[in-house]
């Protein structure tokens, strides 16, 4: 994996490291669907806190190609489930999620016990992220 530059990271971190919405698109049977999510971005990826059993995730279970849509911003991803919210693994992400969705994360929408409750990664390979004018090409693969 090759690191965006720092500056390219700052501006990415700036932009969407808290609560974002952002338009996410999957692909079943041929079809194209796309929905709005809640996800903040770290590292060369966003992380979706969503329900396993959810049309999304069923849909990225066929196809794990994805695409994003934010905040004068676009990009190509995979959709990878990382698990229950609460499995011990995902424990330093969970915090993350929790400071990241403050507003509305123990809003009762989301019960964060249930096993199904999951994370998504969308591990970002390409994008177009615009500021002041200015046209940046992102790549986050080789």
């Amino acid at each position: 994996m090759r690191k965006l530059s720092p500056d390219m990271e700052s501006m990415m971190q700036a932009r969407f490291g808290k609560d974002s919405v952002l338009a996410l698109a999957t692909v079943a049977d041929g079809q194209p669907h796309v929905r709005y999510v809640d996800a903040f971005y770290h590292d060369g990826a966003f992380y979706v806190l969503t329900h396993a059993l959810s049309g999304k995730m069923r849909q990225i279970g066929q196809n794990q190609q994805v695409a994003i849509a934010g905040e004068w911003f676009t990009a190509h991803g995979t959709g990878i489930n990382l698990g229950s919210f609460g499995k011990k693994e995902n424990a330093a992400l969970a915090a993350r999620m929790k400071d990241a969705f403050a507003a509305w994360i123990d809003n009762g929408h989301s019960d964060l016990t249930d096993e199904n409750t999951c994370i998504l990664c969308i591990q970002l390979t390409d994008g177009v992220l615009f500021s002041h004018g200015v046209r940046y090409e992102l790549v986050f693969s080789e």
